[in-house]
Formats: structure tokens, C-alpha cells, sequence
């Protein structure tokens, strides 16, 4: 499977169908390697091709929050079984132990809503997960909120995709600069969150 593939959500939609969007999807909520993988795009593009009848719009939403869920909690397990390991390493140029210190302060503070967001921002959202099982945060405040922002990220994406598919015509034409915006738009609230607990 070349990368392009795995890169262009548009070519997953039609080369992979369900099975390929569902997988992608999973990888990228919570597999160490799965960060340069679309999410966001991919759902949107998802919704907009399921408008069109390239998939089907009902097990679209379900595999895909599934898979969303079961990708961080995934995630969350490879970092409580990584975690103690981590407190044994020396401090290197690439880890120190102080760092795992200060996420376990911040996730213990900003936790829940950390879960939440992070299923908005890319990269992040492949590391928010593990961080927060290395850092010990309880199991059932995580699956909580794993649910409820795997829901909102999952479903809020494919159906906005879904309708602007109905509303627009023509639109697989403006798709390149739909997930530039997109892409753009993610990093929104991270910037809101850092300019704010900077002031």
C-alpha cells in the first residue's frame, strides 16, 4: 500500500471503502505511529462522499466512532504498560522524567477536557491517550470522556461533511481547499487554549 493512499483522503474513500476509513480511523486515535495519518479530513471527506453514494452514511458513523473509541483506549493501554518502564529510564537529551511529572499535574487539573479537545487537534489526538494512560489518569474518567469526544469528533465531522454534500453541488470539485481549511481550522482551539492560560 503506497502512501499516497494512507495520505489523500479521497483515495482511501474509493480504494479502501468502509474497511480502510475504519482502520485509518482507529490507527490515528491511538497508535504510536498512526499521527501523520488524516482524521479529521478523512471524515469530512467521508461525509461528503456518503451525500454522493460513494458509502453509506449509517455504518459510516458507527465503525467510525468505534473505531475512534477503541483507538484511544488502545492508546491508553500501550501508555499505562509503557509508563512505569518510562520512570526507570535515565534522563536523556529526548526524555526527561520531570516532563511525565508535569503532564500527570496537568491531566490531573485539565483531564477531562483534555480528552475531549484533543479529538480535535491533530497529533495530539494520537498522544493524548497514551499520555494519559502513562500518567496513571483513572480509567473510568477516561473512558467517559473517550466516549463523549469520540462521538462529537466522529459523528460532528461526517455529518457536517454529509450536509454540505446535500447543500452544495459539485462540491468534490473544492475538496483540496475544504481539508486545507479543515487542517487549519484544528489548531484553532489549541492556539485559544495556549493564549489563554498564557495570559
Amino acid at each position: 500500500m503506497s502512501l499516497d493512499i494512507l495520505l489523500d483522503p479521497l483515495t482511501i474513500i474509493k480504494t479502501l471503502g468502509l474497511i480502510g476509513v475504519t482502520f485509518i480511523i482507529f490507527a490515528e486515535s491511538g497508535l504510536f505511529f498512526g499521527f501523520f495519518l488524516p482524521g479529521d479530513s478523512l471524515l469530512f471527506t467521508a461525509g461528503i462522499l456518503s451525500a454522493q453514494g460513494y458509502i453509506s452514511i449509517w455504518p459510516l458513523l458507527v465503525f467510525c466512532f468505534i473505531a475512534a473509541v477503541l483507538g484511544d483506549n488502545f492508546g491508553y493501554a500501550f501508555g499505562k504498560k509503557t509508563g512505569p518502564l518510562l520512570f526507570k529510564k535515565e534522563d536523556s537529551f529526548f526524555f526527561r522524567k520531570k516532563h511525565i511529572e508535569k503532564a500527570k499535574i496537568f491531566y490531573e487539573k485539565y483531564g477531562k477536557k483534555t480528552i475531549i479537545m484533543a479529538r480535535f487537534i491533530p497529533i495530539v489526538r494520537t498522544f493524548a491517550p497514551i499520555v494519559a494512560g502513562i500518567v496513571n489518569m483513572e480509567y473510568k474518567t477516561f473512558v467517559r470522556f473517550n466516549l463523549i469526544g469520540g462521538f462529537i469528533w466522529s459523528w460532528g465531522m461526517i455529518i457536517g461533511g454529509y450536509l454540505l454534500g446535500k447543500t452544495i453541488p459539485n462540491i468534490d470539485k473544492y475538496l483540496l481547499p475544504i481539508i486545507l481549511i479543515i487542517i487549519v481550522a484544528s489548531f484553532i482551539p489549541a492556539a485559544v487554549e495556549y493564549f489563554k492560560n498564557k495570559k
